[in-house]
């Protein structure tokens, strides 16, 4: 489909299609409650910022690579059908393919409130069926406004139950990591990545003095990142969603990556981003049976601190 076909079926008031970085699709959107950009490549939210704020809530590097079949670093990456490595393949991209594939825009509209809504379809090939050798439908739905929700639908169209892995790997801007902090995830078990993968119980709101790269299982929780350098409180809260991720990579790991940028104050991008995911994964994986539906959904807000 053209971009003139794309906005002629599917363009709204504050929303139109427009070719960007990498040659890639783009839904710009902008209405009364928000901006956003979101790449038909993964169906993949790029940035959100409501109009209230100064600065985005959503994150990404200003030295993010774009293109066919390459991951942003920043935004909302949908993580899918596995988080992290495949079980069984190792061979297989790390939490899944379904970033970096094509999606089709299936529908979009405006809200009463004024809100944008657009939805996409993931759109499979011989690639990802020869991974994911199984009959579903993917979708996700984005509603843009002073609130971003984001909606990720699994409907298992084969014989039999389906096991999935998920997350929506969302990245949020923030004053420095070395301040902000994350409470919700109080008493909470985690496996620790950085250190083996033990398994911890959470003391406290989470605060960050190096690398960190947990797996919080068993937590349906709403969780607010504490940000005093940009005098907000971001909040998330999900549905459908038994796992909460939290990462940073700290200097040696972002450096080694070599996509997080200078960052506004050369100090690195990596310290002004940190990652609270919400997923499925490990202990929590999903079983969907034949014939029926799994959500996964979020809704991120913000609010003075």
């Amino acid at each position: 489909m053209t971009l003139a076909d794309l906005n002629a079926r599917h363009g709204q008031p504050g929303l139109q299609f427009t070719s960007g970085p990498g040659g890639l699709v783009y839904a710009e959107i902008d209405n009364a409650g928000g901006v956003a950009t979101i790449c038909l490549q993964g169906a993949h939210v790029v940035s959100w910022r409501p109009k209230a704020q100064a600065e985005p809530v959503v994150w990404v590097s200003e030295q993010a690579k774009y293109g066919p079949g390459k991951s942003i670093r920043g935004g909302v990456p949908v993580c899918w059908p596995w988080f992290g490595p495949h079980a069984t393949d190792k061979t297989l991209p790390g939490h899944g393919f379904a970033r970096t594939v094509m999606w089709q825009v299936s529908g979009s509209e405006t809200l009463a409130d004024g809100d944008t809504r657009v939805r996409f379809m993931l759109m499979p090939n011989e690639q990802t069926h020869s991974q994911f050798p199984k009959a579903c439908r993917v979708e996700l739905v984005a509603t843009v406004g002073a609130m971003l929700r984001v909606d990720l639908v699994t409907t298992n169209l084969d014989n039999d139950a389906i096991e999935i892995g998920e997350a929506l790997h969302t990245y949020f801007r923030i004053g420095d990591i070395g301040t902000a902090t994350v409470a919700g995830l109080e008493d909470a078990t985690y496996v620790d990545k950085v250190d083996g993968g033990q398994r911890k119980t959470q003391r406290g709101a989470v605060a960050f003095a190096g690398e960190v790269d947990r797996v919080y299982v068993n937590t349906a929780a709403e969780c607010v990142i504490a940000d005093p350098d940009l005098k907000r409180r971001i909040r998330i809260a999900k549905r459908g969603s038994q796992s909460t991720v939290l990462w940073t990579p700290w200097q040696e790991k972002a450096e080694k990556m070599g996509d997080f940028g200078p960052g506004r104050h050369n100090q690195g991008g990596w310290r002004e981003m940190v990652c609270v995911e919400s997923g499925n994964a490990l202990d929590d994986v999903v079983s969907v049976p034949a014939g029926e539906s799994h959500a996964l959904s979020v809704v991120y807000s913000v609010e003075s601190l």
